[in-house]
């Protein structure tokens, strides 16, 4: 579902089931909204924003059960990516793990490609994690 305000604002939201195929789903829902952008982002831009929208749907899929909620905006000056989830427990950075291969990147990555990385702890459970990208147009 995607609103539209006078000033060009764009939200969308979407919630998936975060069984199999939800982080696939949910960056083919992103790339059709951010490729709908004007000014167009740069390729550049659509690669990290998909990105950002990869990392927190994979790290909710992964750390909590049950479905998970994205939501994308655009306003013309940011781009924002905000997943919400069932867990409680709050997103920490972890060392990288290279050699069993069991992640440690994610939340690295989201903090070096996002200018501004929230978390917010709701009351009745569960959490969303917003992240903000300045867009590059081209």
């Amino acid at each position: 579902m995607e609103h539209r305000t006078q000033f060009s604002a764009r939200r969308a939201v979407h919630r998936f089931d975060g069984r199999g195929g939800t982080v696939t789903a949910a960056r083919e829902y992103a790339q059709d909204f951010f490729e709908q952008c004007v000014p167009p982002l740069t390729r550049a831009c659509l690669n990290e924003v998909l990105l950002l929208v990869s990392e927190l749907v994979t790290n909710a899929v992964r750390h909590a059960p049950g479905p998970c909620t994205l939501v994308l905006a655009d306003d013309r000056r940011r781009l924002t990516v905000t997943v919400s989830d069932t867990s409680a427990a709050a997103p920490a950075g972890r060392p990288p793990d290279l050699v069993a291969g069991t992640g440690g990147f994610g939340w690295h990555l989201l903090h070096r490609l996002a200018q501004r990385v929230a978390v917010e702890m709701h009351e009745t459970g569960g959490k969303s994690v917003a992240a903000t990208l300045i867009p590059r147009t081209a």
